[in-house]
């Protein structure tokens, strides 16, 4: 590894990435690595710079940030062949976690980019009936938790953690059951949920174990459905997410498939934390699109240090 271009979302961790960007960069150059750093005004500014940065030349792509800045650089990476380097520095960063790269170490995540062990690995690819065409590396989500999002980002106030808060307070008191449409590898099923996940690795939202035995060098996607009009159920499901317990509950059943089609009216897609489109869509999972840096003896669902 003699030449990287570190890409940093300066937003990412409330704006705590910046400084993260700068103690890697500066273990890197200690290590002898040559670095060009980008960081772009916006998303479409940023993927023209790493899409000029691919076309220069460079044995890595090493991301600052959340699970959102990663988004971004797998549309750009997927199928080249070019690894991708972690330096966590987001609120959720679900993509780290997944491959055991430390979340509060800026050094020693760098110091794997340079001693880590190559692993290719799975990516979802959401097709949607708009035209959209995109990769995610963690979970694609529909029901519940989309409709709390896209609530949270039609509010404008409180700021932070507690908009998100009072989003999912007043969906909940809508609660209702969602009428879903979805084929398993060509298998249909008609059902009543009220959210659906679908995924390449275990977690989303900074740590939920929503998926808890998808593995992303399997070649399929693992979809967790559950189904509850009951706000104080749903309430009391919710710690055993964290856990991955949740899958053995009467309201959960779980699948596994290649390809999954997936549609409930008036519902968003959302991955990697980032709104995708409106369903329906086909996601599917791409055997070995990508090729990621981590730390050599971390085996499937490594997890993370915290130091």
């Amino acid at each position: 590894m003699t030449r990287v271009t570190v890409l940093t979302n300066p937003a990412s961790g409330h704006g705590s990435a910046p400084h993260a960007a700068e103690r890697a960069i500066t273990q890197l150059h200690r290590r002898g690595v040559d670095v060009v750093a980008i960081a772009g005004r916006d998303s479409a500014h940023a993927r023209t710079l790493v899409e000029g940065a691919l076309d220069r030349g460079m044995d890595a792509l090493v991301v600052v940030g959340g699970d959102g800045i990663i988004s971004l650089a797998l549309q750009v990476l997927a199928g080249t062949g070019i690894p991708l380097g972690l330096v966590p520095a987001g609120t959720g960063n679900d993509h780290a976690r997944e491959f055991g790269i430390p979340t509060k170490d800026p050094e020693t995540a760098a110091d794997i980019v340079v001693d880590g062990v190559v692993d290719e690995v799975d990516l979802g690819r959401i097709v949607g009936a708009d035209g959209t065409d995109k990769w995610f590396g963690t979970v694609m989500a529909a029901g519940f938790d989309s409709l709390v999002t896209d609530r949270t980002n039609r509010m404008r106030w409180p700021h932070g953690r507690m908009r998100y808060n009072l989003a999912m307070l007043a969906e909940l008191s809508q609660l209702r059951l969602l009428p879903f449409r979805l084929s398993f590898d060509g298998t249909e099923l008609c059902t009543e949920l009220t959210l659906a996940a679908f995924g390449n690795t275990r977690s989303y939202g900074g740590g939920m174990l929503i998926c808890p035995d998808a593995d992303p060098h399997d070649g399929q996607l693992d979809a967790t459905m559950v189904a509850s009009a009951s706000r104080t159920r749903l309430v009391r499901l919710f710690p055993t997410v964290f856990k991955g317990t949740h899958v053995h509950l009467d309201e959960v059943r779980t699948a596994r498939a290649r390809t999954i089609t997936v549609d409930s009216p008036g519902i968003n897609a959302y991955a990697d934390g980032e709104y995708v489109c409106p369903l329906p869509v086909e996601v599917s999972a791409v055997p070995r699109a990508l090729k990621i840096l981590r730390p050599s003896g971390a085996g499937k669902n490594a997890g993370t240090a915290d130091a």
